[in-house]
């Protein structure tokens, strides 16, 4: 086990990688959907709960794990519970991990180039033959843009290894130098693009309809389904689950108050997903796009250009967005490489240069087959899905519920005693006033809810 772990060098550091690695394209892409289909503030009222009630005692436990463990997904079980099999839902982590990793590299590798299509204009010029002078044809095009574009073999994958090679660079680089360094700088550039759209989504015509839409709930649409799908945002949007907040907690300083911590992180990503209704909502109803898809990739390579393609500088906007999902994308596929470097490091005592390359090398390799699975190889089926789809299922349906789980079965019930109260109080330097209730959650309830997360694709296929 490596015996000098490097801390976050600052507190605004440490929040800013945190929220990164927490807010991704699930608050982006996902979220406008489910709020529409969920009743608009019916569901935003049932989420902030969900966040609160699961995402909060679940990312205080996490973080306490990987503190107290002070190691990788793995180390931290074997540190505290020698002996026992605890270490193997570490495990499963690095591997989930590390399985979303190889397809969310291509998808931020699309992100890349429809930011250099919007910067150069070529994402609205027109298809030879083409006449694009109403909603429809704007559809039909960005549509079949996108369409032909993932199933290409070699542009998405020049994109790719881009962005294999961005990561490679920032998480050689260290946690310090690079990680932190990079998310003080891209953090706030974030927000701010969201604060502009948000500025510029107001102003347009039919703004106040959108807001009403979004923020009068509606609550004969709050069905089990519905709650279920809040409770699952709120679960994903916050990267529970990876290893993700065990490893970045691994870094924070002894002096670091975890509850608040798990407060303002989630606050922020939950705020993330509030600013993304207010963007989308007003443009959707401005536009007339009130049937359109309002999630997915659909929303973000079909529907917002729709979008900016019927507003002044068009260019400006496309690729101020396209930029925004750059940077989601960019410090959510660091954060989910970390996870394996730690472990690399950790258990198999390897300098950073040489795991770093032990983790991303490969991709070249995954994320091609990932990749060519929307393709050249959509013949080949896993279990009846491509590759890309298969990775994505397995991963995020089925592995991460389970090691969430399991680590707050873990935390509540097996843990040394006493440590989940040390770690929350910092050994009694602090006050938690939400101890017994986050105790409480992660014993009795977190692991039922999670467990519905698990199984809902069947209750709801």
């Amino acid at each position: 086990m490596s015996t000098n772990k490097v801390n976050f060098s600052s507190k605004i550091g440490l929040i800013a990688a945190t929220v990164g690695s927490a807010v991704g394209l699930g608050n982006i892409w996902r979220f406008p959907g489910e709020a529409a289909n969920g009743g608009g503030a019916a569901f935003l009222i049932v989420y902030i709960a969900c966040v609160f009630l699961l995402g909060v005692p679940v990312m205080v436990s996490e973080f306490a794990l990987g503190r107290g463990g002070k190691s990788d997904a793995v180390g931290v079980f074997r540190n505290l519970t020698p002996g026992k099999k605890w270490w193997i839902t570490g495990m499963l982590a690095v591997v989930a991990s590390y399985m979303v990793l190889c397809f969310y590299m291509v998808v931020a590798g699309w992100t890349l180039e429809y930011l250099w299509q919007s910067v150069t204009g070529h994402l609205y010029a027109a298809d030879p033959g083409a006449t694009l002078d109403s909603i429809d044809s704007y559809k039909a095009q960005f549509a079949e843009r996108m369409h032909q574009y993932i199933q290409e073999d070699w542009s998405p994958l020049v994109n790719t290894y881009v962005m294999i090679g961005i990561n490679l660079l920032v998480l050689m680089a260290g946690v310090q130098k690079g990680i932190e360094r990079l998310s003080n700088l891209l953090m706030p550039l974030l927000f701010v693009i969201l604060l502009v759209f948000c500025v510029v989504a107001l102003s347009l015509p039919e703004a106040g309809a959108g807001l009403s839409y979004f923020f009068q709930p509606d609550f004969s649409k709050l069905t089990a389904k519905v709650v279920i799908g809040a409770l699952g945002q709120a679960f994903f949007s916050l990267s529970l689950g990876m290893g993700i907040l065990v490893t970045y907690s691994s870094y924070f300083p002894k002096d670091t108050r975890l509850t608040r911590t798990a407060v303002t992180v989630s606050v922020l990503d939950l705020l993330v997903a509030v600013m993304m209704g207010i963007i989308i909502f007003p443009a959707i109803m401005s536009f007339g796009l009130q049937g359109e898809a309002i999630q997915g990739t659909t929303l973000v390579f079909v529907t917002l250009p729709e979008v900016f393609a019927h507003m002044p500088l068009t260019q400006l906007w496309s690729s101020l967005f396209f930029m925004l999902l750059l940077v989601a994308a960019l410090t959510s596929t660091i954060s989910i490489a970390e996870v394996t470097i730690a472990f690399f490091q950790d258990r198999l005592n390897m300098r950073r240069l040489p795991a770093c390359l032990a983790v991303l090398m490969p991709l070249f390799i995954f994320s091609t087959l990932c990749s060519l699975s929307l393709g050249t190889l959509d013949g080949v089926r896993i279990f009846g899905k491509t590759i890309f789809d298969f990775f994505d299922t397995f991963a995020t349906n089925i592995l991460l519920p389970i090691v969430a789980m399991t680590t707050c079965i873990y935390l509540g019930w097996f843990a040394p005693k006493g440590f989940l109260q040390q770690q929350m109080t910092n050994e009694g330097a602090v006050r938690s006033w939400i101890l017994r209730p986050v105790r409480f959650i992660i014993r009795w309830i977190a692991p039922v809810l999670i467990f519905i997360i698990l199984i809902s694709p069947l209750l709801f296929p």
